[in-house]
């Protein structure tokens, strides 16, 4: 079945915006043309595709912080609480935490995040 852009993007759980980059990068086959111009995708083949399968570099990443060692339960349950949401999400995804003052900015976990950005 061929559709709009917007409803390719909604299937996929994805932005029309995303199927253009895909579609520029060569990640997904060029659908069809109406002659107008206009996009239809064939949904048995996009199908397969997923937000946290498809052909995109971009992975997420989950930062949870608490100031002191008194707050460790908050920090397990900021965690939980990322991890529930991103899973719920299909996303794939990878936890960086960290004890301490925000305004100590030499915290490896927020290193680590500064330095994928």
């Amino acid at each position: 079945m061929l559709v709009s852009i917007e409803d390719a993007a909604r299937e996929l759980g994805v932005w029309p915006e995303t199927l253009r980059r895909w579609e520029a990068e060569g990640k997904i086959e060029p659908p069809m043309r109406t002659p107008s111009g206009r996009r239809r995708y064939d949904l048995a083949k996009l199908r397969g595709l997923s937000p946290h399968k498809a052909p995109s570099s971009r992975q997420t990443v989950l930062y949870a912080r608490v100031s002191s060692h008194d707050q460790k339960e908050d920090l397990v349950r900021q965690v939980a609480l990322l991890e529930s949401f991103s899973a719920a999400n299909g996303w794939s995804y990878e936890v960086l935490s960290d004890l301490g003052s925000g305004l100590n900015y030499h915290k490896e976990g927020l290193r680590q995040l500064i330095g994928r950005i």
